[in-house]
């Protein structure tokens, strides 16, 4: 079944190509082709292309779709294009004439837009949930462990001193400006094509507002081909908010690979977080980190497949923002496997203390020696001088004390403000409204 038959079949090659794994991919957006269509045909009955007494008998059906979707056991059947046509044909063969009409100006490039759309916002409510608890879970480790001391590196080589509190807490941070981004891809995700038929709306009196406030977006594509437009700007939105929160965790992975290296030793694993080696018995390797890593760069690599794909394409409607759906539920499912896979990793994270007392590392206390003198009234490039001179003869033998008390240092994490920052860019992303106004929808 498709949509756009006209009595003729398309060559089988022709048909393959052309489809793809769309039914595969479709199943993924199933439940939210199925919210697209209750709202509609909510409107329909509501401007008259839908009579009053079909409208319970066809979200009957389409509640019964729902569930099925939701336990996985929804399926597209062959010959069957996409999840539209399917939804379609299971409404005609149980309710007859009225499961024709549900198709009333609705193109399917607006339901692609609007599955899109729902999926992309619930999802993105999702990683956001995923994001906070791994925020968390950074503030956690950074509190119990903000009085251990860490060397801190520049270009790989010893530079200042630094703690466990204050890395733990900067990528607490990083995840904060995360969110700022995902917020911001909530925003896009979070507004209704649904109307801009082809792109170029309809000639029949629809209520798109009525279908924003059924399906509880924020707001309305209101120019129905800028909401044709968006197809592609709302992936690469959100592939771009990705992007940063992949960066953050690939630069966490690849700190924890350097730190676990017996040549660092900063930090442990459980056993069972690690793997082995087929002919090294020593071995305990950082594996789940490593991939992670991989996994993020992959990542973040998206949003520029993403504006290839679409980068010369004039306004109106192609077949190669087909190409896109891949891409974008790829990206979500991969990202939430790594959020999960952190807050597994990242409570279970144990730390060596003393570190600093290693004689290697005595060259951390170099600035603290400079500035220790600088107080005393020597003025800071005498100082710096003195003590580079000290290190080059081989006399430099400094207090191994720490004093920093400024804003976001060693003595002052200031996790409290950080955790001010996540909770005002969370705020942006209110899955509760959401959920309210589906769970009414359903329920109507």
């Amino acid at each position: 079944m498709k949509l756009w038959d006209k009595g003729f079949k398309v060559d089988k090659a022709i048909e393959a190509f052309t489809i793809g794994n769309d039914n595969v991919l479709d199943l993924e957006l199933a439940p939210f082709d199925v919210l697209g269509t209750m709202a509609h045909i909510t409107m329909l009955a509501e401007v008259g292309l839908l009579e009053k007494k079909e409208l319970p008998k066809l979200k009957k059906e389409l509640k019964k779709i729902y569930i099925s979707a939701l336990k996985g056991l929804f399926t597209i059947e062959s010959g069957v294009e996409d999840v539209h046509s399917q939804v379609e044909m299971l409404l005609t063969k149980a309710l007859g004439d009225a499961g024709k009409k549900v198709h009333a100006a609705r193109s399917r490039n607006d339901q692609v837009l609007v599955d899109l759309k729902l999926y992309g916002r619930a999802k993105t409510i999702e990683i956001a949930t995923l994001t906070q608890k791994l925020f968390d879970a950074f503030i956690k480790q950074s509190e119990t462990h903000k009085n251990v001391l860490l060397p801190g590196y520049t270009h790989l080589q010893v530079a200042m001193p630094s703690s466990f509190g204050l890395w733990f807490g900067a990528y607490a941070e990083s995840l904060s400006d995360d969110m700022e981004m995902l917020a911001t891809a909530y925003k896009m995700t979070n507004q209704n094509p649904l109307g801009s038929a082809a792109g170029y709306g309809s000639s029949f009196p629809i209520k798109r507002k009525l279908t924003t406030q059924l399906l509880g977006f924020e707001d309305l594509h209101y120019n129905v081909v800028y909401a044709q437009m968006t197809r592609g700007k709302t992936e690469k939105t959100v592939a771009a908010a990705m992007a940063s929160l992949a960066s953050t965790l690939g630069k966490f992975a690849a700190d924890c690979c350097l730190y676990m290296s017996q040549n660092f030793s900063f930090i442990t694993l459980p056993k069972e977080f690690t793997t082995g080696s087929s002919i090294m018995p020593h071995k305990k390797n950082p594996d789940v980190f490593e991939l992670m890593r991989s996994k993020c760069n992959a990542m973040q690599a998206v949003q520029f497949e993403l504006t290839m794909m679409t980068g010369n394409l004039t306004s109106g409607y192609f077949r190669d923002l087909q190409l896109l759906k891949e891409k974008y539920i790829y990206l979500f499912k991969e990202m939430k496997a790594c959020l999960e896979m952190a807050l597994l990793m990242v409570p279970n994270i144990g730390v060596k203390k003393d570190i600093l007392k290693d004689d290697k590392y005595v060259y951390l206390f170099s600035v603290e020696e400079v500035n220790r003198r600088a107080t005393k009234g020597l003025p800071f490039r005498d100082a710096y001088k003195a003590v580079g001179i000290e290190i080059e003869e081989g006399k430099f033998n400094p207090e191994r004390t720490v004093k920093h008390t400024h804003e976001g240092s060693i003595g002052n994490l200031c996790n409290k403000e950080i955790q001010r920052k996540m909770k005002k860019a969370r705020a942006k992303i209110n899955g509760a409204a959401v959920d309210k106004a589906i769970q009414k929808l359903l329920k109507a």
